[in-house]
């Protein structure tokens, strides 16, 4: 075949016509740098505060402000000073402990709360889950003296226990968005189930947990993510140091009035985050099917 019948044939001239579908105009190539150079500046904005954290915990002066990219004389001072106590192991205990268990008992209420929601008929199921939703929306400082009161009767003020059952109490916002997705799952499985002769239990396990398995972990990582950052209910129940977890721990660091750690405080704050990190790795493909999960009904 001839060059000349080359160039002219459907398949080249399907490609030709292809290619200059696909280049942008002046104007659009335009919008298109300018949307990159926001997006690079907002990258760097949000870096910028973490690297002057990275460059603090190996600053040995402990001062919070440096006025150099890099400290002139790093060290590890900060990191062992960290670690020689073993306070910091404590608070990362306690906080792990906290958050998996947290993590646990809330995929297992979530679940079961939001198949009854779901797939259920109950009486009050119309406005029990909004009634749930507007409580929940109060600012939770507002019930922080009744949680206190109740807790100082029955005398169970500085213990991990406590302090996890009482944030089990926010679970309102799980159930909502994991009943959305069991919404979006075909009645038609629930229906084939009935007729195979499996109960409740049984469409639950078999049928609704398995296909709700992406959602639970993302509910299960949003709620340890949350109780490491907790500090509201842990400063007022948790008192004493050994039951401490990292955010009264690390607030503890500098909150004296003449020794405020700061360079402990950095490197506190970098390796709180590596469990967080390993975990958000090993479940990455189920937090990313999690999240866009119901997008697309049935």
């Amino acid at each position: 075949m001839s060059m000349a019948s080359q160039w002219n044939s459907p398949a080249t001239q399907k490609v030709v016509t292809r290619t200059k579908r696909t280049r942008l105009r002046p104007g659009e190539a335009t919008v298109l740098w300018v949307s990159r150079v926001i997006i690079w500046c907002v990258i760097a904005i949000v870096l910028i505060p973490m690297w002057f954290v990275f460059t603090a915990s190996f600053d040995p002066s402990n001062s919070y402000i440096s006025v150099s990219f890099f400290p002139a004389h790093a060290t590890f001072a900060n990191y062992r000073a960290l670690f020689a106590g073993g306070q910091f192991v404590i608070w990362l205990r306690n906080s792990l402990i906290v958050g998996l268990v947290l993590g646990i008992a809330q995929v297992f209420i979530t679940a079961i709360s939001s198949f009854a929601f779901s797939k259920l008929r109950f009486y009050g199921r119309k406005y029990g889950l909004m009634t749930l939703l507007l409580l929940q929306m109060f600012p939770n400082f507002l019930s922080l003296s009744a949680f206190y009161t109740v807790l100082a009767k029955l005398n169970m003020i500085d213990y991990l226990g406590s302090y996890i059952l009482v944030l089990l109490g926010a679970s309102a916002f799980n159930v909502w968005l994991l009943k959305g997705f069991m919404d979006s799952i075909p009645k038609e499985l629930d229906e084939a189930a009935l007729i195979d002769g499996a109960n409740t239990w049984h469409r639950f396990i078999r049928i609704q947990l398995p296909l709700s398995a992406p959602m639970l972990v993302v509910i299960f990582l949003l709620t340890l993510v949350g109780s490491f950052g907790e500090y509201i209910f842990s400063g007022v129940i948790l008192q004493s140091p050994q039951n401490y977890t990292l955010g009264v721990g690390m607030y503890d660091m500098i909150s004296g009035q003449f020794a405020k750690n700061w360079g402990e405080f950095a490197a506190a704050a970098l390796l709180s985050a590596v469990p967080l990190a390993i975990i958000f790795a090993f479940a990455q493909k189920y937090l990313a099917s999690g999240l866009v999960a119901g997008s697309v009904k049935g």
